[in-house]
Order: C-alpha cells, then sequence, then structure tokens
C-alpha cells in the first residue's frame, strides 16, 4: 500500500532541503504543496526548487499552471491524489507550507467543483455584506454557523456555490480521509532564529536576481497579474515603480514574511496528528529518518 509522508512547516524552516535528502535515501518523489510553485515562471520569489535540485530527485506539481491561470484547491487536490494514486512509488513525500493543500489530501476534503464565477461575485459583491449574509442565511442557515457575519470572501463563495449548483456548500463539503498511512512531520523552530532565517533568505533572493525576475514578469504579463500582488513579488514591484527604494523593499519582505510565517505556524499547530521536531536539531536528519523507518 502506498504511504505518506508529510514535510511541513513555515516558510524558510528547510523544507525543501530535508526532503530532498530523505528522497535520495528513499528512492522516491517529491510532491510540491506551494500554493504558488505551481506556476510557471514563478521562481526566485517563491523558493521553487532548482533544475539541478529536480534533476536530483523528481518533483511533481511545480510548473503545471500558466500565471494567468487559476490553480483552485479543488485542482490540486485532483492532480495530487492522481500523482498519489498512479506513480508506482511508496512512500511518496508531500512537501510544501501551504496548509491548505496538506489538509486536502491528508484529510480528504471534500471541496465543490465550482470555479470563480467573476461576474456573479461582482453582481454579489455589489449589494454589500449587509445584504449578501442574510442571502445566505436563507438559503444555507448551516454555513453561517462557521462563518462570520463579517467574512466577505467566505459569504461570496458559499452563495456561488449555491447559485451555481442549486445546492448549499455545507451539503457538499466534509471529509474523506485515504486509506493509505501518512506521517506528518512539522519543522518548527524559534521565532527570532527564524526571523534571521527569513532575513537571509529574503537577501539570497535578491542576490540571485529577484529584482530581474519581477520586471521581466511584470513586462510580459502586466503590472496587474494577481500574480505580482503576492509575497516578494508585490514589495519588488513598488521598488521598480518608484515608490519606495530596495533597501525599504527588502525590510518589506523581511516584515511580510515573518508575518506570513506566524500564520503558517499558528494553521499547522491546530492540524492534527502532526508530529513536530526542531529544525535547528544538529541530528535533523537522522531524527526525522529514524522516525520514517519506524512508520515504513
Amino acid at each position: 500500500m502506498t504511504k505518506l509522508i508529510v514535510i511541513c512547516g513555515a516558510t524558510a524552516t528547510g523544507k525543501s532541503g530535508l526532503a530532498l535528502s530523505l528522497a535520495k535515501r528513499l528512492g522516491s518523489v517529491i510532491l510540491s504543496a506551494d500554493s504558488r510553485q505551481v506556476y510557471r515562471e514563478f521562481d526566485i520569489g517563491t523558493a521553487k526548487p532548482t533544475v539541478e535540485e529536480q534533476k536530483l530527485v523528481p518533483h511533481y506539481l511545480i510548473d503545471i499552471c500558466e500565471p494567468t491561470e487559476t490553480m483552485t484547491v479543488a485542482d490540486y487536490q485532483e492532480q495530487a491524489q492522481a500523482a498519489i494514486a498512479n506513480l508506482g512509488v511508496s512512500p511518496v513525500l508531500l512537501v510544501g507550507g501551504t496548509g491548505l493543500y496538506i489538509r486536502s489530501i491528508v484529510q480528504g476534503m471534500k471541496i465543490p467543483r465550482v470555479s470563480p464565477q467573476p461576474e456573479l461575485r461582482s453582481q454579489l459583491e455589489s449589494l454589500g455584506q449587509h445584504q449578501l449574509y442574510p442571502m445566505l442565511q436563507q438559503v444555507d442557515p448551516v454555513a453561517t454557523q462557521k462563518i462570520h457575519p463579517n467574512d466577505l470572501v467566505r459569504t461570496l463563495r458559499a452563495l456561488e456555490v449555491y447559485y451555481v449548483t442549486g445546492c448549499p456548500i455545507s451539503e457538499q463539503q466534509g471529509e474523506n480521509p485515504p486509506k493509505y498511512p501518512i506521517l506528518q512531520i512539522c519543522l518548527d523552530c524559534d521565532p527570532e532564529k527564524l526571523d534571521l532565517r527569513i532575513r537571509r533568505r529574503t537577501e539570497q533572493m535578491l542576490a540571485d536576481g529577484l529584482v530581474t525576475e519581477v520586471e521581466y514578469l511584470s513586462q510580459k504579463y502586466g503590472t496587474d497579474l494577481s500574480l505580482l500582488n503576492t509575497l516578494g513579488y508585490q514589495e519588488i514591484k513598488q521598488y521598480l515603480a518608484g515608490e519606495i527604494t530596495l533597501d525599504e523593499a527588502k525590510e518589506l519582505i523581511v516584515l511580510h514574511t515573518r508575518q506570513f510565517a506566524k500564520r503558517q505556524r499558528t494553521w499547522f499547530r491546530q492540524a492534527p496528528n502532526m508530529e513536530y521536531i526542531d529544525m535547528d536539531n544538529p541530528d535533523l536528519l537522522e531524527k526525522v529518518w529514524e522516525r520514517i523507518n519506524e512508520f515504513v
């Protein structure tokens, strides 16, 4: 039977390097669980594995989507589940920091397959949350028990699913966990040490050519591309527009990455069946390897 090993944690905790070493020892493959690495050409700012690293170990679910397309959680789940079932390799390593991607696989989330409906959303949004939430209470009172009255994004999504399918989103959700065994390892560390790693990684990204990457992507796709408003890209875009200096852009990237890492750590702390390992453990690889051998 296929077995799945999850290596997750906040950004800059060293997930990729650890997973690469483990995959080589196991003769296994790596499935990326990163919501931006699925997009082609977004490389440096997403800390995507290099071409050399991808030659050492087969990587999947990287560069599978054009920047102008949208990869939904349902799309990701479908492709990841197919890869796990069809690769014929065990164990498989699922590696990344996008908690929702990992949860969709580990817990088998049932996700309504309704793509974004821009026109419908625009019409609904024009009504305002003060009208939308009561509308949702009428058509799906169960959903409103989990959606805050001020949560416009989730309210819009619930109404969107209802009007497209005619069925409340609450009846289309739930979980169907996979049958295969799963080991979840989360890398964690002291926040101050993580802050230092984030700063070093940001400086390395800049040294590797992040500014040139953002400039190229902005020229090719236009500055309105949604991906260029994400972490690392938005700040450099501001620099290129003359709004801030490069040093200010760097400090903003560090600040925003720290905030993002804090949210990631909170997410993974709330995840069930997670085993935490200090990334600063000098025997990290051997410690994780020992645990994997017990699991396998």
